[in-house]
């Protein structure tokens, strides 16, 4: 028998509240692209382990570090002067018996395309990746190797989850989602993928805040930076107004 207990809340929830303040990491943040690739890469891995053992073998690639390189930017489109690094960390499974399995080759791929799908101004060749994934020790791997109907583990993880979400949740979701929608990039090809939005309400006034990097080579001059700013303020003020105006409870 499965030994869990449920607990209704009595509280208010975050929604309810008089002060909310939501972030949200959209899809071109270092640690957006840092767990999306992880992930991705995990999810390779167990496809090849699959293919070649039947069985997913042991691994935790979810260890990534994207380290900033350096840029000369300017109007009109600038230069790279030191490139982006992305480390790889933690286990996997290289070998089992005489088989061997490409883990350097599947998390190199795996990076590029997820850089060539998801960020249109990034070349994933102009980055530096650094594999630092290694074997698992001998504790762990051998769990994967016992036969039997239930693999056992000797490890502990908890989660922790709620729902549903508050307004303020859902708008400052779908507003990243928006601005970062293949259809809001094909008419506003100068805005990046690095959106960052926090949104703080009090009572029923809400205020947002919106980084997102505009593309130097789109932007001609200071007035031109600026004219374009206000362009995407007002795109920005009118998706929140319509769906404040369609979804407010």
């Amino acid at each position: 028998m499965r030994n869990i207990s449920v607990e209704a809340f009595n509280g208010k929830i975050a929604g309810e509240r008089p002060l909310e303040i939501v972030e949200r990491k959209g899809l071109g943040h270092p640690d957006s692209i840092c767990d999306s690739i992880m992930e991705k890469v995990s999810v390779n891995l167990c496809t090849e382990y699959l293919q070649k053992f039947g069985a997913i073998m042991h691994h935790n690639v979810d260890k990534g570090l994207l380290i900033a390189g350096s840029v000369q930017g300017k109007f009109g489109g600038g230069n790279i002067t030191s490139p982006m690094r992305l480390v790889f960390g933690d286990r996997a499974t290289f070998r089992l018996e005489d088989i061997e399995v490409a883990v350097e080759d599947i998390a190199i791929n795996t990076a590029k395309e997820w850089l060539r799908t998801n960020l249109r101004y990034v070349n994933p060749e102009d980055l530096i990746y650094q594999v630092e994934l290694k074997p698992g020790s001998a504790e762990l791997t051998d769990i994967f190797k016992r036969k039997g109907e239930v693999v056992v583990s000797n490890d502990t993880s908890a989660a922790v989850g709620y729902a549903p979400m508050s307004f303020t949740e859902k708008m400052v979701l779908n507003l990243e989602k928006h601005l970062n929608s293949p259809s809001f990039k094909r008419e506003n090809p100068v805005s990046g993928e690095d959106v960052k939005i926090m949104a703080v309400r009090k009572g029923k006034d809400l205020q947002l805040t919106v980084a997102m990097p505009l593309i130097d080579y789109f932007v001609e001059s200071e007035k031109d930076y600026f004219l374009i700013k206000g362009e995407l303020f007002n795109c920005i003020q009118e998706y929140v107004a319509d769906y404040v105006e369609q979804y407010e409870p």
